[in-house]
């Protein structure tokens, strides 16, 4: 069974940067489609970004085009964020997903794995 855990949340100042990771237990995240979602509090989770099983394939919401990226490591069976220019509308819960296509969307409906979530805070 396939568990994914995030890690490298914390409290950023704005203009900051940070980087989530996402790594898996139970199985390789190798035929995996990995998707970054968030949650902030009172709103609905929105799609973030994904990034396509061969990792030649990523996908991003326009709120964080151009500030964020994703990569994959295969060895280490994780996949990461780099979150760059922060503002605070980015203060939220991240969580990592897994589905098993090649390619990803920003609905979490389409993931039926998930991570417990990472606390992302941004603030002076």
């Amino acid at each position: 069974q396939l568990q994914l855990v995030e890690s490298g949340g914390g409290l950023v100042k704005p203009g900051g940067s940070l980087t989530l990771s996402c790594a898996a237990s139970g199985s390789s995240l190798d035929y995996y489609t990995i998707g970054w979602f968030r949650q902030a509090p009172g709103k609905e989770r929105e799609g973030v970004s994904w990034i396509g099983a061969r990792g030649d394939m990523t996908g991003y919401a326009d709120s964080v085009r151009g500030r964020f990226n994703m990569s994959r490591d295969y060895a280490k069976n994780a996949v990461y964020l780099q979150m760059d220019r922060l503002n605070s509308e980015d203060t939220a819960t991240y969580y990592c997903a897994a589905r098993g296509w090649p390619a990803g969307t920003l609905f979490g409906y389409d993931y039926p794995y998930w991570g417990q979530g990472a606390q992302v805070t941004v603030s002076s």
